[in-house]
């Protein structure tokens, strides 16, 4: 009895050991056919891409250029791909920070980030990030300089500006120590034959809520950005910085045309980690082609002054590279 009683127990166990090993197996193969378990082998896999939301995080804070262009995007992108997409500001460092921080984080497309033309110029600047970290999606707008004064300012137009400068210290807002709009200052002292002073802070925003209280005596910054300001009578926008009149500031003169050569504007696009799956790359970039060209996004963009640019990812990652290359010529790096 104690045999028999022994040799079942041997047989159970290794029917057990069977039914184990094929279950594992099974697993295993269920595992391959799927790309691995969890949210992250199917973002690898992008079978059913996106799955689950999107951060898309902004490199200045709440309010400016960027952020309007990013979260409008936003909200456009959530159709094309059925997923909400949360946006977070990340501002600092002329927007090296954010841009440094989305191109560390994994490449699954959970994650992207709004470059501005900032990203062609910060190794040059000094700061530990380049076009060569982030993988480039489209740019979706582009948006002439201006420089604005308080409503009550002395100064009626670009001009007088320039003149009092030549004797008296001048302070000008912008985006942040190293941002375009305080490089886009300075080319516009040097066609001028004047030194401003840069007033630097984070983001397009503060810049111009500072000159619209008066704590500075002029601001440069996007179009897009001083728009807002000047409709509700706190800014007064003295010139922009393209080759030709503004679409919506019609009655504003060039810089140029005032005898100041000075055309400059700030391009923005989306990007992510480098290293995107091929699929998951291929579903960002069609939904981007289509965003930039909805209604919903066009329309409240082209309102403020920004004017929409699009450009695929191969083209937007040329152009950038192109920058990148005339940046360092402009900044003697």
């Amino acid at each position: 009895m104690k045999l028999h009683h022994r040799n079942r127990i041997s047989m159970l166990k290794r029917a057990l050991a069977v039914t184990a090993t094929v279950g594992m197996a099974a697993a295993l193969a269920g595992c391959a056919s799927n790309g691995g378990s969890g949210d992250s082998g199917k973002a690898a896999s992008g079978s059913d891409y996106p799955s689950h939301p999107i951060t898309l995080t902004v490199q200045a804070a709440p309010g400016g250029g960027s952020d309007l262009a990013s979260r409008t995007i936003a909200k456009v992108l959530e159709k094309e791909l059925g997923q909400s997409i949360i946006v977070e500001n990340r501002p600092g460092a002329a927007g090296s920070l954010a841009v440094k921080y989305v191109s560390g984080l994994k490449p699954d497309g959970y994650h992207i980030g709004f470059t501005p033309v900032e990203l062609a110029m910060f190794d040059h600047l000094g700061y530990d990030v380049s076009p060569d970290d982030v993988q480039l999606l489209g740019e979706i707008m582009n948006q002439p300089g201006t420089i604005a004064v308080p409503a009550n300012s002395p100064y009626k137009d670009l001009k007088s500006l320039v003149e009092a400068a030549k004797t008296k210290k001048i302070t000008v807002s912008n985006s942040g120590a190293g941002s375009s709009w305080e490089a886009a200052t300075k080319l516009l002292g040097k066609a001028a034959g004047v030194e401003f002073t840069p007033v630097p802070f984070d983001g397009g925003a503060p810049a111009v809520t500072a000159a619209s209280g008066g704590k500075v005596d002029a601001v440069v910054a996007g179009a897009g950005e001083t728009h807002t300001a000047a409709e509700n009578g706190q800014l007064r926008v003295l010139a922009v910085f393209s080759d030709e009149p503004h679409p919506v500031f019609t009655d504003i003169p060039t810089a140029k045309s005032e005898g100041y050569d000075v055309v400059f504007g700030a391009w923005g696009g989306l990007y992510a980690p480098k290293g995107l799956p091929d699929d998951v790359a291929t579903t960002l970039e069609d939904a981007i082609a289509k965003a930039v060209k909805s209604p919903d996004f066009v329309d409240p963009i082209s309102k403020t002054g920004t004017v929409v640019v699009y450009k695929s990812a191969d083209d937007f990652t040329k152009f950038v590279n192109d920058e990148h290359e005339r940046f360092g010529e402009v900044l003697g790096k």
